[in-house]
């Protein structure tokens, strides 16, 4: 994902210039290309991709095509009230029914216009979802579709500079008109535009911002893009922007090396569970990665999750970012208890009591201590796999708030001419506060989705 087109922008004012290279960026490069309009796409690090890059690269959309033709049944409607029941109330509500209701027409128009990889996932419901309605590409792997959408750019002849950082807005006749920009060479240059997106990410990596918005998760380890430092964020609050769900963010549960490889939360969805050190679990896991991640953080500094050889062939067979763990030797087997005990650390006695009891759950004999209901493929059986994680945090999921248009505004609910948001620097919906507000594919819903409402609009004009 290197710079094809320079160092330098190739001219000195563009219809639209795009601070940050993830999902949401290109997304609106793609929409505003399509209309015909100029567009030059910022990014401060190496490489374009961000947090986007290290999701499953899942999608939700709602009454898709590939929805029907697999005979599910889905609309904008059920899917905000999907979310809404994960999330509970928040500060940006309508921006749910925006997403919901531009999901469809947004994937349909990556796969068939820009042939970006993406295939309904009907395998199992995710976290939050009643129906299957994310769209991935086949190994779940952000990456994949990172690179999707690159090449697009690139075809549609979208400028593209890595290794650029916006430093600053351009402020004129109370509207935005620009940015300065850090050129490779170490100069400064302003490059003017009809408007500018921020869509450089959150502040997950910035302390500061986290001491201010999240002070509980200041010293719990951070996993997700480095260039998540929430300038974006604080360029617009200059500008006068309205804040909503600042204290929200995503967590993830189950982190299974301190590079930050993650442990696949399809796993649980299939059936896995999850103990403590003393082998006993910690509460109801189908609430989801990020909301089990403040379940965990509040009672252990690690866990286990303990799948069987269903499981773990399945995994294995979809999910390259798995294999990648086994290799590591992040999951090994377990032919029985006394074993798996001694890979957990745990008494013999109190982890057969929570597989008893955890066997019952699963084959509805009896009804599970914590609530869980769904157990994907039902009891587990021996041989056992385990794997050791610890709980972190991915990204923030507040931010500014934006009109159906993505454009940032006031507290009076009036646009800031020029100045639209989408990802991590805009109100997110996953609650108001804390992880467990979280449905799968929530971050990567309002960066495609705000980049697409972003680039639209810029295109109309």
């Amino acid at each position: 994902m290197n710079n094809t087109h320079g160092t330098e922008p190739r001219a000195e004012r563009y219809d639209l210039v795009i601070v940050g290279a993830g999902a949401c960026g290109m997304v609106a490069a793609l929409a505003a290309t399509d209309a015909g309009k100029s567009v030059l796409l910022l990014e401060k690090l190496d490489t374009a991709g961000g947090n986007s890059t290290l999701s499953t690269g899942s999608l939700p959309g709602a009454g898709t095509r590939f929805q029907r033709e697999a005979g599910i049944e889905d609309s904008p409607a059920t899917m905000v009230r999907d979310l809404l029941r994960t999330s509970g109330p928040h500060e940006v509500e309508d921006l749910v029914t925006w997403m919901a209701e531009s999901s469809a027409e947004m994937i349909e128009w990556l796969v068939d216009k820009h042939q970006v990889g993406l295939l309904l996932i009907t395998d199992y419901k995710h976290v939050g979802h009643s129906v299957p309605r994310l769209h991935a590409p086949a190994d779940r792997n952000g990456a994949n579709l990172t690179a999707d959408l690159l090449r697009a750019c690139e075809a549609n002849g979208v400028e593209i500079l890595t290794r650029t950082p916006a430093v600053g807005l351009i402020e004129e006749d109370d509207a935005v008109r620009g940015v300065t920009v850090e050129l490779q060479s170490g100069q400064s240059r302003q490059i003017h535009a009809g408007a500018v997106l921020l869509a450089s990410n959150g502040f997950g990596n910035n302390k500061e911002l986290l001491a201010r918005w999240i002070p509980e998760m200041v010293d719990t380890p951070y996993f997700g893009a480095a260039g998540s430092t929430g300038e974006g964020i604080s360029w617009a609050e200059q500008q006068g922007a309205d804040l909503a769900n600042v204290g929200a963010y995503q967590g993830y549960a189950v982190v299974a090396t301190d590079a930050g490889d993650i442990l696949s939360w399809t796993t649980v969805e299939l059936g896995a569970i999850i103990v403590g050190p003393d082998g006993k679990r910690l509460g109801d896991e189908s609430v989801g990665y990020s909301a089990f991640a403040e379940t965990v953080a509040s009672q252990a500094s690690e866990s286990f999750t303990i799948m069987d050889k269903r499981i773990y062939d399945y995994v294995a067979r979809n999910e390259p970012r798995f294999v990648k763990i086994i290799d590591l030797g992040c999951v090994p087997q377990a032919n029985g208890v006394h074993e798996l005990a001694a890979r957990i650390g745990c008494t013999e006695k109190d982890l057969a009591r929570t597989l008893e009891t955890s066997t019952d759950s699963a084959s509805g004999s009896a009804a599970d201590e914590f609530g869980r209901t769904d157990f994907g493929q039902g009891p587990l059986e021996a041989p056992y796999f385990v794997c050791r994680s610890r709980p972190g945090m991915f990204h923030t999921q507040g931010g500014v708030k934006v009109d159906h248009h993505a454009r940032v505004i006031r507290s009076n609910g009036e646009p800031i001419s020029g100045l639209y948001a989408g990802g991590g620097v805009a109100a997110g919906i996953s609650g108001q506060t804390g992880a467990d507000g979280y449905a799968s594919g929530n971050g990567l819903s309002t960066a495609a989705g705000l980049g697409y409402l972003a680039g639209r609009h810029v295109g109309s004009l």
